[in-house]
């Protein structure tokens, strides 16, 4: 069987779920009634959209080599590999947290939630594209794929403090307006 894969693919694979990641903040941004909460979710997805942007560009960067389609016969293992991720979809969207305050559920527990299920899918979205790097050969632009594999990892940086941030105020009895 035969793909055809590129950096440029790649890379408009990577604008959707950045945007993708934007939409998931701002919903659950609208849902939610503490300034500081809502913020601090708006901030996460200028964060993504900022990725976002930053991959259309490079994507307008690529050299027309690494434009063109590379095409590469590969083994079994790497195809079924390859169906198996375009069949789940699960690196595209981020789990729906329950966004709703209760009795039983606080603001700080949706946002764990939240946190939690963004960090998830930043960590899929890390294995989804070191599965895809091993496809792109170095001259149609791997180095690229190398740069999103980065920004994915200072998401998960960046989502883990602020989570550890609400782990250490539940711990010390501090609320959400000390954020």
């Amino acid at each position: 069987m035969i793909y055809n894969l590129n950096a440029d693919m790649v890379l408009e694979m990577a604008e959707q779920i950045e945007k993708d990641g934007a939409k998931f903040y701002k919903n659950a941004a609208r849902r939610l009634t503490t300034a500081s909460v809502k913020q601090t979710l708006l901030d996460l997805a200028a964060m993504e959209e900022e990725h976002e942007h930053k991959f259309a560009r490079m994507r307008k960067e690529l050299s027309e080599e690494e434009k063109r389609t590379g095409v590469s016969n590969l083994d079994p293992d790497i195809q079924r590999y390859l169906k198996a991720l375009s069949a789940s979809r699960v690196f595209f969207k981020k789990e729906k947290p329950a966004v709703k305050v209760t009795e039983t559920h606080s603001e700080a527990d949706i946002m764990r939630d939240i946190y939690r299920s963004a960090i998830r899918a930043e960590k899929d979205s890390i294995v989804f594209y070191v599965g895809l790097r091993e496809l792109v050969p170095a001259s149609f632009g791997r180095t690229w794929i190398d740069e999103i594999i980065q920004e994915e990892m200072r998401h998960i940086t960046t989502l883990s403090v602020e989570l550890a941030e609400l782990k250490l105020e539940a711990t010390t009895g501090e609320g959400e307006a000390h954020r």
